[in-house]
């Protein structure tokens, strides 16, 4: 619903209208404010996005609409891509499978097919559902089979939900990732392990958020710190969750809020700074660092995330590995970990900013790293080509009653 989720945007696709005739169609199956404004709005059944976007490839592959060129000199497409995708990809089956009228469907397939120069913008309904892999890389079918990547005006484009959600995968902050966007390759953890000369390095990953919560209810994680987040009351099967946190020996929260549901559970309370109180760096979804400035004086006793990280560091011994004094220390760290034996392996590298003066620091403008992403056709992979991924419309294994959508 990007009219209220991300509103930014939605007033620059407004003006694109007004100014281009610009044309919107919305797909999701409720009817939102975002869907007031649509040439077409396609009420498809819940979850069946990954028919609809291969029915979408399919009938651009009959409309003569694919790039041939783009795909032989820059995507790889596996062997029998083609034959699967024809099983029950046609107008009539896609239709029936995501429960739309045929004629709606058509237009969308057309609309698509003869306009070159098409975004796609998808956010958490596609991201975080029960198939949010196969529907993403259903997505990236599409713009990399017609060409519609790394040009002006044609892109799939992943609205992140929070603000600084692209800023927080820079730093690694997933269970996936290390930082600086490197993954947990042999030299990926041997690198990361020699630029902050740690004697250990993490060399798996680690548990996602699902995952933590239940291996702590099987007593295999004992300690638990949840920073700015609120996890008995936001993530999935909450009931259990809490379970979970009542049953762990040691949990910590930080959090600028006194009474959470989470916070309730608590062993130790840490006051930590609200967005309007920190000082930092944020990058939104389209690569652009801008500098965070507190506008109010820190309250009370309540301390920035990365001062109360730092006191515990120390405490267990780690003086020397976090001898920061202020945030523009750790973002030197970090723009010089970017470019720590990247020579362009990585897209992100913000080398550039390593020898960044605290003035320099503290009058930073936005800047956008990276360039203009796969303009020469070239992707970050051993052989620089991108990969179609071939996916598939899946049911449930078992209906889940109490959550019918």
């Amino acid at each position: 619903n990007t009219a209220w989720c991300h509103p930014v945007v939605y007033q620059r696709i407004m003006a694109a209208r007004a100014e281009r005739g610009t044309k919107m169609v919305v797909i999701d199956p409720r009817r939102t404010e975002t869907c007031d404004e649509a040439d077409i709005h396609l009420a498809l059944r819940p979850g069946s996005d990954v028919a609809l976007m291969n029915g979408l490839l399919a009938h651009c592959r009959e409309a003569g609409a694919l790039d041939r060129a783009f795909l032989d000199d820059h995507v790889h497409a596996p062997a029998g891509l083609w034959d699967t995708l024809a099983e029950g990809t046609d107008l009539w089956s896609t239709a029936a499978t995501c429960d739309l009228p045929p004629a709606d469907l058509r237009a969308f397939y057309e609309l698509f097919a003869r306009t070159p120069r098409t975004v796609t913008l998808f956010s958490q309904g596609i991201n975080q559902s029960i198939r949010g892999t196969d529907q993403v890389n259903a997505i990236l079918n599409v713009h990399l089979a017609t060409g519609r990547i790394g040009k002006p005006g044609a892109a799939p484009f992943s609205i992140t939900g929070q603000p600084n959600a692209m800023g927080g995968r820079e730093v690694g902050g997933l269970a996936t990732t290390l930082a600086a966007h490197r993954g947990f390759t042999p030299d990926d953890i041997a690198e990361v392990k020699r630029f902050w000369a740690a004697p250990r390095m993490a060399e798996k990953p680690g548990l996602k958020a699902v995952d933590l919560f239940r291996s702590i209810g099987e007593g295999r994680v004992k300690a638990l710190w949840i920073m700015a987040t609120n996890p008995a009351v936001s993530l999935p099967d909450a009931s259990r969750v809490r379970e979970a946190l009542a049953a762990c020996p040691f949990v910590v929260v930080s959090d600028c809020i006194a009474e959470t549901d989470t916070s309730r559970i608590a062993h130790v309370k840490l006051p930590a700074l609200g967005w309007g109180e920190k000082d930092g760096t944020v990058t939104n979804s389209e690569r652009t660092i801008s500098r965070q400035r507190a506008l109010l004086p820190p309250p009370a006793e309540a301390k920035p995330d990365w001062w109360i990280v730092t006191q515990v560091a120390r405490a267990m011994g780690w003086r020397d590995a976090f001898c920061y004094d202020r945030p523009a220390d750790i973002y030197r760290e970090h723009a010089r970990l970017s470019a720590y034996r990247n020579e362009g392996k990585r897209l992100f590298d913000i080398g550039s900013h390593a020898a960044l003066s605290n003035g320099q620091y503290d009058a930073l403008q936005p800047v956008r790293w990276g360039g203009q992403p796969f303009a020469d056709g070239r992707f970050p992979t051993p052989d620089g080509k991108a990969r179609l991924v071939p996916v598939a419309q899946r049911e449930m294994s078992s209906a889940l009653p109490k959550w019918p959508m």
